[in-house]
């Protein structure tokens, strides 16, 4: 059996204080440093998002204050970036980037390189808020969460990821906002639901429901003090949940011997009507994988049309498969491949997306 991170050492005593301080208000607790005491493999949680997150993201001293305070001592916050100006005292490594959107991380690959620098276990992300304030569609802003959360499976096939409905945003000049956001939350469950495993489970935390920007935020988008406090809160139990299960081994740990595949998706080219793409499959355990499946679903209504390299079933709802082709199927580990397709879109279809999934055959 794959080895845990760290055992469940909390008795029923920690358990009634932990009951006990989710029922106090939501005021600071805080713990008498800032690191927590040393363990030989911490949990590895990297806060994810752009400057509500990152800058000065106190929300972040709240939560590690309350983790460290119901017992969860073996904790570590990573991120390549450092504290970023929050006067709490509190592990500050994050990786919220100011002013970034989560469709150009996706596009640019840009995850990658910070997972490997980092190597997290857990991914805490709130992500898209820039995105929604440049008008881009929860159709577009999803298909990113999926190459991120394929690429962090790449990083660790047992990634747990915690995402947010993003808190309401209403900054002075931007009034279609507010139900923008509302759009896009609307869709994340739905979305976490399709894209979570039993392996890689995907948690939906709900930031929006409660939180007001006229008091709890200080320019309608960034958190005050109380909006911190809100947030903190919120992510608590879940994360909370997660540490008291515990995390297996984590990154390069051979596991039961599960073969587990990732599917990205890339545009090659689009005309009036249609687009072409690539889909990569790659084999991200240690165990060898003789044929894989990979769920295409594409975005604003496409349809494919044609695949090579692979063998095309579509559902009535223009969910495709694509199994392996007779000599494409065995993957050692690490190893991929690739397979090619066509898309017709409909009249008003904007950039070419799909939702992607893969299925390993032992």
């Amino acid at each position: 059996m794959r080895g845990l991170r760290f055992l469940r050492l909390r008795t029923l005593t920690v358990r009634g204080l932990l009951a006990t301080l989710l029922l106090l208000p939501l005021g600071p607790v805080f713990a008498s440093g800032a690191a927590a005491a040393p363990s030989a493999t911490p949990v590895r949680v990297m806060p994810l998002g752009d400057s509500i997150t990152g800058s000065p993201g106190c929300w972040r001293a709240v939560l590690w204050n309350r983790l460290l305070n119901a017992g969860h001592t073996d904790i570590d916050f990573v991120g390549t970036l450092r504290e970023q100006g929050c006067a709490l005292a509190h592990d500050g490594d994050n990786e919220g980037h100011g002013g970034e959107l989560v469709t150009r991380v996706a596009d640019q690959d840009l995850l990658p390189g910070r997972l490997a620098a980092t190597r997290p276990d857990i991914v805490v992300m709130h992500f898209g808020t820039n995105d929604v304030w440049s008008g881009f569609s929860p159709d577009r802003i999803l298909a990113a969460y999926t190459k991120l959360v394929t690429q962090m499976r790449a990083s660790d096939p047992d990634m747990r990821v915690l995402v947010a409905q993003l808190i309401p945003l209403n900054p002075a000049d931007c009034g279609a906002c507010a139900q923008r956001v509302t759009d896009l939350n609307a869709r994340i469950p739905a979305w976490a639901e399709a894209t979570s495993t039993g392996r890689s489970p995907v948690t939906v935390v709900d930031q929006w429901r409660g939180f007001d920007t006229a008091t709890d935020t200080y320019d309608g988008v960034h958190p005050n003090a109380a909006g911190d406090e809100k947030i903190a809160a919120r992510w608590f139990p879940a994360l909370s949940a997660l540490l008291e299960e515990g995390v297996p081994g984590g990154p390069g740990d051979p596991g039961d011997g599960d073969p587990v595949c990732t599917a990205s998706f890339r545009a090659v080219a689009a005309w009036q009507g249609g687009y072409q793409a690539e889909v990569t499959v790659r084999n991200a355990s240690a165990a060898p994988v003789s044929g894989w499946t990979v769920t295409v679903a594409p975005t604003d209504g496409a349809r494919l049309t044609q695949v090579w390299n692979g063998t095309l079933t579509t559902a009535a709802d223009g969910t495709a498969k694509v199994t392996n082709a007779s000599w494409n199927g065995a993957l050692a580990p690490g190893a991929s491949t690739a397979f090619g397709l066509v898309a017709t879109t409909p009249a008003g279809s904007t950039t070419p997306g799909a939702d992607v999934g893969c299925t390993a055959t032992p």
